[in-house]
């Protein structure tokens, strides 16, 4: 990664470099949460997800988002280190009704500053806006809930969001190659939560903007607004106005 593409990176999240401290860190976080969609969109198009320096490409030059191996295992953890934060990448399980998915379901990034902190902006709407002390025990409060780590099995840490659980965070650091064999289910078996769904989402300084095939949903602290599209026209100035992202095709809505 160039400092050309550094400062492109940054230009996208409409920040300016400074020292890498926590308080740099929080404005990262937020701003690349509101500027760079968590998004599932080739998985519909037919499109290989490719990490490292072709998921940073797509970021930066090609103005997309992307799912959490592509945002949090490729591309912001690049950006992170070339801004001279130290990085790990760490494997989770995602906590669904009947108890935690299987492993490596997730991709996180942990930040010493020298402080441990969990960073995600692959996440949606269950992510904390900022990031998170992982040495810390106690709520956090933060704009999207109340966070707190609690020990978890064979030395994991286990994430509550407003006191129910949502991530296993393992505690031993992860290539990105290690998360190649979930990627390669993800986009290929049926049952794939990316396969059934397709969706772009963002946060946004009240709330959260989502398109969910051709429901777009806005919501804020005391209200939602959902709009249903009507034809091709609509969702594609949707994709645009919202996300800054054009498509040369759309991808087909799948039947959830």
């Amino acid at each position: 990664m160039d400092g050309q593409m550094v400062q492109e990176y940054l230009g996208r999240l409409g920040v300016s470099e400074r020292g890498p401290d926590v308080e740099f860190l929080r404005e990262l976080q937020e701003h690349h949460l509101m500027a760079v969609p968590f998004e599932n969109i080739d998985f519909h198009l037919g499109e290989p997800i490719r990490l490292g320096e072709h998921a940073l490409d797509k970021v930066v030059r090609r103005n997309r988002g992307g799912t959490c191996r592509e945002l949090n295992g490729s591309a912001f953890p690049e950006l992170l280190r070339e801004l001279g934060y130290r990085v790990a990448l760490l494997g989770s399980r995602v906590f669904r009704d009947d108890g935690p998915s299987f492993p490596l379901a997730h991709t996180v990034i942990r930040v010493d500053t020298p402080r441990p902190w969990l960073v995600d902006v692959g996440f949606g709407r269950d992510g904390a806006r900022y990031p998170l002390r992982m040495d810390a025990r106690g709520p956090q409060h933060d704009p999207n809930g109340t966070f707190e780590f609690v020990p978890g099995p064979d030395g994991d840490l286990d994430l509550l969001r407003d006191g129910t659980p949502v991530l296993r965070i393992e505690h031993q650091p992860r290539t990105i190659d290690d998360f190649r064999h979930v990627l390669w289910w993800y986009e290929n078996c049926p049952s794939s939560p990316f396969r059934k769904s397709l969706f772009c989402t963002r946060e946004s300084e009240n709330g959260r903007i989502t398109l969910r095939g051709n429901l777009l949903t806005r919501t804020g602290k005391e209200h939602r607004e959902k709009v249903l599209l009507i034809g091709d026209s609509e969702i594609r100035k949707a994709y645009q106005e919202h996300f800054g992202i054009t498509l040369d095709r759309l991808p087909p809505i799948p039947c959830e």
